[in-house]
């Protein structure tokens, strides 16, 4: 499966770790995903989204139907 965000298209970076000697080596930054199920009113059913930490608090701010819609024009879903 993909580690990309649905709502704010955030995805796997490289950096490196750098030890005690300065020596560094590659590494990956993993974005804090959760599966989470989010109910649609206007539609009245489920859907179950992976999304960031960033992109729950989105959705509870601006409400799911904002945040699919500006997902969906930005292309992070389909």
């Amino acid at each position: 499966m993909s580690k990309i965000c649905e709502i704010t298209g955030k995805k796997v970076i490289a950096g490196n770790n750098v030890s005690h000697s300065k020596a560094r080596t590659k590494r990956r930054f993993y974005p804090n995903l959760q599966t989470k199920k989010f109910y649609i009113p206007e539609e009245d059913k489920y859907i179950t989204l992976k999304v960031s930490a960033a992109g729950i608090r989105n959705i509870n701010k601006n409400g799911i139907s904002a945040c699919l819609k500006e997902a969906k024009e930005k292309g992070y879903m389909k």
